[in-house]
């Protein structure tokens, strides 16, 4: 279990102790790793000793009593220092803040976590010069080279609060996601910027443009002027406005008994075979709503363009291309994280906890068997020339 499921299903009367047990379980696996030469389960020619199981402990801490694990050896013993008073290492002390911080605990959990384990408390500068080394990973993923052909691109961006010049203000954090011409899924970038002005979304699009960006057909994102306009300035693409969000913005004019009507009615555009046939129904359903609703057909008369330009594309695709919410779930999980820590001291200490976050995520979506969308269907779409080979006579 990680220590991200255990915030999840933990309450709060329990999260510290079970914190405790997380980080102590976590640190005997890496001692006894050092031991052994190997990882748990790993067969390797350098191992050293092998494991033999395991012997239950309980764990007397200030937070409560804590049930252990200890791995046994089988050869040699092993008792993990933490259990003898000043034993711990300052290595082992960084793995134990860095995992609490990287996973969106606040600091003074960090200092609750540290006390309970025996220890005297950890200050904020402190929790930043130990997580400094995670800046050098995050940097180097945020900042590394981009290639290949990517058709489509996701963003959106969040709000966090941070402490600025003795004030708490806050700022914008916008997260890119794009699928390359090989249907695989990655993280391509992040910013952070005092609001979501036109002048801060054509500089972050410049920004991936320098690291490589390019092939880009369709960018999605929420209804924004300033992305569509950066958009048509840096990519030259088209710009999908996300169907979800029109569908909430568009039925505030239907009124609450006719909302789910109108729904379908609109609806109808989308499941049409191609984009011809989308906009041409499109306009009839804005033409029968026009006489009782008039504001709604006026907003779908504006809209039309944007929210039906998923449809010029692949229908295997559409399903995932006509809103954002491939971005939500991460988005979701961004907010989870950094509603814990709360406040941040700095700009700095954003980029590390979200950086993280999406360096994370970007290795498990790289480790997926399943591309995110069939090589078959993507190819098409991609800028490189299908070079063809001469044939060989015989």
């Amino acid at each position: 279990m990680t220590l991200r499921t255990l915030l999840e299903k933990s309450s709060d009367a329990d999260l510290l102790r079970e914190m405790i047990g997380f980080t102590a379980q976590r640190l005997m696996e890496l001692e006894v790793e050092g031991l052994t030469g190997a990882a748990y389960g790993e067969k390797s020619q350098e191992r050293l000793v092998q494991r033999n199981g395991y012997r239950d402990r309980m764990w007397e801490t200030r937070a409560g009593t804590v049930e252990l694990r200890i791995p046994k050896l089988r050869k040699g013993s092993y008792f993990p220092g933490f259990l003898e008073p000043r034993r711990l290492a300052e290595k082992a002390l960084a793995a134990v803040v860095q995992e609490a911080y990287v996973h969106g605990v606040s600091t003074r959990s960090v200092d609750d976590l540290v006390k309970a384990m025996g220890m005297t408390g950890i200050s904020k500068s402190q929790v930043s010069r130990l997580c400094a080394e995670i800046d050098e990973k995050v940097k180097a993923f945020l900042s590394r080279p981009i290639e290949g052909d990517w058709p489509y691109l996701w963003i959106d961006a969040t709000y966090v609060r941070v402490r600025e010049s003795g004030r708490i203000v806050s700022v914008a954090v916008i997260v890119a996601v794009g699928v390359n011409g090989d249907g695989r899924r990655e993280v391509l970038g992040m910013d952070i910027g005092p609001s979501e002005a036109e002048t801060f979304w054509t500089e972050f699009l410049r920004k991936l443009a320098r690291r490589g960006l390019r092939g880009v057909k369709l960018v999605v994102s929420d209804a924004h002027e300033g992305i569509k306009a950066a958009v048509a300035k840096v990519l030259h693409a088209s710009w999908q406005r996300c169907r979800v969000h029109f569908m909430r913005n568009v039925l505030a004019h239907a009124g609450r008994q006719g909302r789910r009507v109108v729904a379908a009615f609109i609806g109808t555009a989308f499941v049409q075979d191609d984009a011809e046939a989308a906009r041409a129904q499109w306009r009839q359903v804005a033409d029968q709503l026009r006489p009782k609703v008039p504001k709604l057909a006026a907003v779908m008369d504006s809209a039309e363009t944007d929210v039906l330009a998923f449809m010029s594309f692949p229908k295997d695709h559409r399903a995932k291309i006509h809103s954002i919410n491939p971005l939500e779930r991460l988005n979701g999980e961004i907010n989870r994280r950094t509603d814990v820590v709360g406040i941040f001291p700095n700009e700095d200490a954003i980029t590390r906890l979200i950086g993280a976050l999406l360096l994370e995520q970007n290795d498990e979506w790289a480790v997926q068997r399943g591309r995110y969308m069939s090589l078959e269907t993507i190819a098409p779409l991609s800028d490189d020339p299908i070079i063809k080979l001469p044939a060989v006579t015989a």
